[in-house]
């Protein structure tokens, strides 16, 4: 058996997620759907993760399986683009090792939220509009305690079905990004919901309603009702996934 990594790109603004979902379209159904097209046959994908309904992916890996040796990868990827809707387009196809997993051999992943104060049309779909200017040193200094915390239960969705809240988060920080403000974080993993919930926790902190100190409670308190309210979806990105060299295969390996 062969397997690829495929790595893909889409807007999610149509799209319930990246998951596949019994009554809503998602980024993972339209990819299997134009993948059978071509194959004649169902291909599952499997995805590094899922992103929520709304949000963008800038790279999103997933991993599928064939009998045969798939030899021109880049034709693959072009043909499959031509069947897919422009929401959603395959970067490139990459074969890796039997038993490389998209999920779990991923070393990290990293997260982009756009907010701008400035109304602008080109910007209105793609990020999150403040009426105010917040304090970003004040909220760079609160993402300094989140690479120093390990639970980030204050920041999961309720009620899931995963078997620890304990993430290492090695990146938080805001910067200047033209006429908007990048949030970038970078984890091993995340849970869901969480990196909206933390910008709208970092925002009461640049509003000046929540202290520095507060942030750190609410990190400490491992309750999702004491953190602030979630970040609007539509200027979330996924913006990079690493994994190790080796679960690649070499060029022209058999």
């Amino acid at each position: 058996m062969n397997r690829y990594f495929m790595y893909v790109s889409y807007n999610g603004r149509n799209y319930c997620g990246w998951q596949t979902q019994p009554n809503a379209p998602s980024v993972q159904q339209t990819i299997e759907e134009a993948l059978a097209v071509w194959f004649r046959r169902p291909v599952p994908i499997t995805g590094a993760g899922r992103t929520d309904t709304g949000v963008h992916a800038r790279l999103m890996a997933a991993h599928f399986d064939r009998e045969e040796t798939l030899a021109d990868l880049p034709f693959l990827a072009d043909k499959l683009n031509r069947l897919l809707p422009r929401d959603i387009a395959v970067d490139r196809i990459v074969p890796v090792r039997p038993d490389a997993h998209a999920r779990f051999d991923a070393l990290s992943r990293t997260y982009h939220y756009y907010v701008t104060t400035h109304k602008d049309p080109f910007l209105e779909a793609f990020a999150c509009r403040l009426f105010a200017t917040p304090d970003f040193d004040a909220m760079n200094e609160a993402c300094r305690e989140l690479c120093r915390h390990a639970d980030f239960t204050s920041f999961s969705k309720l009620h899931t079905d995963v078997r620890t809240n304990n993430c290492r988060i090695t990146h938080a920080a805001w910067e200047e990004d033209g006429k908007a403000w990048r949030f970038s974080i970078t984890a091993d993993r995340f849970l869901r919901n969480m990196v909206r919930a933390i910008v709208g926790t970092l925002l009461e902190v640049g509003r000046g309603k929540l202290t520095v100190d507060g942030f750190r409670d609410i990190i400490e308190a491992r309750n999702r009702c004491r953190a602030g309210t979630s970040a609007p979806a539509q200027a979330l990105f996924l913006n990079n996934i690493t994994y190790p060299d080796d679960v690649f295969k070499p060029p022209h390996a058999g």
